[in-house]
């Protein structure tokens, strides 16, 4: 354990419509890899932060594992790995996005992929059941269930889990709900959208009432794309763009008690480089899903990588958002919401 007075401060000054950031934290202190990215995030019963990302020498090494860190009344623990992409005695490949969830009956999921690169790599599950301390055996997902492709699932009625994910192949990318009954363990996949002229991936999901979602998807065509259900996942309207820009770059969102809707995201266009617009983070508030109004600026400087955000609701309502700080770090900030 280690302190974190050196990077745990408050900010009084940072506040606009009524949104404050409570703590700012940096939460590694000489991490054993180079670079680390796509972060996910829980609260586990106590009260303790647990995020989860991929770390490695680069992303796509050989190296790069699934790493844990958890957050003790303030003080964060050396990072753990949780998982990694080990075949055999011979055959090691990278992982990836990793995404954490605990159910209501207090089983938390980890789920995260393996492979040589996203059109290639596969879905793997592991759970616990005493938040995070142990893990069961990795579980290789179904051909073509890949798990939560970035952000967490969704609880719905009747012990399903919808696990919003994404396909990407050389010459497409595509979205699709998997729904993993938690009784029977089943999975079923629902394509959304196939005929689609948007290229999309990692959907995030908002609730609006019961058993009508939303997705919010990262497009190739510069701009967020939205998907309707009115069925509890089982179908979904034709993907449509919202005003909202997207430099190809992951986003995250999350449904408040009152019913608005929180999204955290990169509200640039993409430049030529893949990282262009990625240096500029903001949080934005909507009672629909589909005008936005930007809130809070996280982050805003002239270069940078301020990437792949992860945000969820706290059991008093604080809301937290974790994500890549330049690929050498990870940065969780916790935000006070006002209405």
């Amino acid at each position: 354990m280690r302190s974190i007075i050196s990077l745990f401060f408050i900010i009084c000054s940072v506040c606009l419509s009524g949104q404050t950031i409570i703590s700012s934290q940096l939460i590694l202190d000489n991490p054993p890899f180079k670079q680390c990215h796509a972060s996910t995030l829980v609260e586990l019963a106590d009260g303790e932060i647990l995020i989860a990302f991929f770390g490695g020498s680069f992303e796509s090494s050989p190296d790069v594992k699934i790493w844990g860190t958890r957050r003790i009344k303030g003080d964060w623990s050396e990072p753990g790995i949780l998982a990694d992409g080990r075949l055999s005695d011979s055959l090691i490949y990278p992982c990836w996005n990793p995404v954490l969830y605990q159910a209501t009956n207090d089983e938390l999921y980890l789920f995260y992929k393996v492979g040589k690169n996203p059109r290639e790599w596969f879905g793997m599950m592991k759970t616990s059941g005493n938040d995070g301390k142990t893990w069961s055996t990795p579980i290789k997902l179904p051909p073509g269930i890949m798990g939560p492709v970035k952000n967490k699932p969704v609880e719905a009625a009747g012990h399903k889990l919808l696990c919003p994910s994404s396909i990407e192949t050389d010459t497409r990318w595509s979205v699709q709900m998997e729904i993993l009954d938690m009784t029977t363990h089943k999975w079923t996949l629902i394509p959304v959208d196939p005929g689609s002229p948007f290229d999309v991936i990692q959907p995030t999901l908002l609730f609006h009432s019961p058993g009508r979602y939303q997705m919010l998807c990262r497009s190739k065509q510069n701009v967020v794309v939205s998907s309707f259900s009115d069925d509890s996942g089982l179908s979904w309207s034709l993907l449509d763009s919202i005003p909202l820009p997207n430099p190809n770059s992951g986003i995250d969102g999350v449904t408040l008690a009152d019913g608005s809707h929180l999204l955290v995201y990169n509200p640039l266009p993409a430049g030529k480089e893949w990282w262009n617009g990625r240096n500029k983070l903001a949080l934005a508030r909507s009672k629909d899903g589909i005008h936005w109004n930007d809130i809070l600026t996280l982050e805003d400087h002239p270069d940078g990588e301020y990437s792949y955000p992860a945000i969820i609701r706290g059991k008093n309502d604080e809301v937290y958002v974790s994500y890549t700080f330049n690929r050498v770090n990870i940065k969780l900030l916790e935000v006070r919401y006002e209405n």
